[in-house]
């Protein structure tokens, strides 16, 4: 078969989707990009740069290119606000080489009287509309559709851009392989609720604070608007907590966190700012080195914070054992910040049972990369492990806790294995 015929479908728009089909693309194969959401980037297209005196290598700029790349590419076809409901061998046999994957609309939430706003240019619903295969779509901010370069300017310029309600993909589509990259979803802070997360106003999250920047330009306390002095980061909120069943470290919040707060001296040399952490992971052959940087501006205290009181002036009281002595102790902040843990995606199970692949221990999908042998699974797919399915292929956080980095390398790696089993690459 000529390369040009082969077509993959990857779920999921964020930066593993996006790179495993632009790895793609760049051999010919032709993909079929499917995002539940309304934009593409997933999580990290709304993270800021973090770069202080030099670059730190937090991989916020990497997600943008990458974007940039999908959108202009022609054998890349998005399909935004759209979801997998089946997938099956196609043709009269389980052993034939491909797929039929059925599409519909996704049931996204929009907020009444919202538009959805692109995070740059590249991800402006008004400008992937010549990448998808739907033609209405909801207007947006309007400083991107006038730089948006393309045809859908005109239709922003002339208020004709439809309502985004109308977006959606349904119907059948064969392909040769699925390439699953559907993501994590952040812990979810109410369930630690001695941090009055959603009660007390200046208790965010690590998301949190990417937005409060992005949208200010700075750190700012939500109460008052104003940059808080003394800032405490709590880490692995939802991680390594055998009380929540949840045992893994996400891997992210160490260098993330740390990344965060140099952004945040940097911006503020006067702020004082201390992390609370059980242990530092050392997550790559530069970590140690920017880790000694960023303790003579940062205080380290190793404990986890057990409560959080709301003090005067939306102030907190924040409660801990103390380091030296093992006593009680509190201390008082303008700002708490929560390092939420990475957790399987919403739909992880679901994805689950639509496409074979089995959940690990801890809930993600099974990223072993699979041959055809004996063993049969629901979509009349063999695996060897098992666990993961001939023709599927798992890429990314939906397989576990992952660097931005990590990520791109592991949807590049997994890229190569779908066109491995294609017959594109030998």
């Amino acid at each position: 078969m000529n390369t040009q015929t082969r077509k993959v479908l990857v779920l999921g728009g964020g930066i593993a989707g996006l790179t495993a089909a632009w790895e793609l693309s760049r051999q010919n194969v032709s993909v079929e990009l499917v995002e539940k959401s309304c934009f593409l980037g997933g999580h990290s297209i709304g993270f800021t740069c973090k770069a202080t005196d030099k670059c730190q290598q937090c991989g916020a700029c990497s997600v943008e290119e990458m974007l940039k790349n999908a959108v202009n590419e022609p054998l890349i076809n998005v399909h935004l606000r759209t979801e997998i409901t089946q997938l099956k061998r196609s043709g009269q046999s389980d052993k034939s080489n491909r797929f039929t994957a059925t599409l519909a609309k996704s049931e996204v939430e929009i907020p009444a009287g919202k538009t959805v706003k692109g995070f740059s240019r590249y991800n402006n619903p008004l400008y992937v509309v010549a990448k998808t295969s739907v033609s209405e779509i909801s207007d947006t901010d309007s400083r991107d559709a006038k730089n948006c370069g393309c045809s859908c300017t005109k239709a922003a310029s002339t208020g004709h851009a439809h309502s985004i309600d109308k977006m959606g993909t349904e119907g059948e589509l064969d392909v040769d392989a699925v390439i699953v990259a559907t993501g994590y979803s952040p812990f979810d802070p109410d369930r630690k609720s001695t941090y009055g997360y959603g009660k007390w106003k200046n208790v965010i999250t690590g998301l949190d604070l990417e937005n409060i920047i992005r949208e200010n330009g700075a750190l700012v306390r939500p109460s008052d608007s104003q940059k808080p002095q003394k800032v405490a980061f709590i880490q692995c909120v939802g991680s390594r907590d055998e009380r929540l069943g949840n045992l893994w470290c996400s891997e992210v919040c160490c260098p993330y966190a740390m990344r965060m707060a140099g952004s945040v001296k940097n911006d503020n040399p006067d702020a004082d700012i201390t992390m609370f952490y059980i242990d530092i992971q050392n997550t790559g052959k530069e970590f140690p080195v920017f880790y000694e940087k960023i303790k003579q501006n940062i205080r380290f205290v190793r404990t986890i914070p057990v409560d959080l009181y709301p003090l005067d002036n939306d102030g907190l009281e924040l409660r801990h054992m103390a380091e030296d002595e093992g006593s009680p102790s509190s201390e008082a902040f303008d700002l708490v910040v929560l390092s939420v843990g990475i957790m399987p995606g919403k739909d992880t199970g679901k994805i689950s049972e639509i496409t074979g692949i089995s959940l690990n221990q801890d809930g993600f999908l099974d990223n072993t990369v699979s041959s055809l042998s004996a063993k049969s699974c629901s979509c009349g797919t063999s695996s060897q492990s098992g666990s993961s399915v001939a023709g599927c292929f798992v890429a990314g956080t939906a397989g576990g806790p992952a660097s931005i980095a990590a990520t791109i390398a592991d949807a590049g790696k997994i890229a190569f294995e779908a066109m491995k089993y294609l017959g594109v690459m030998r």
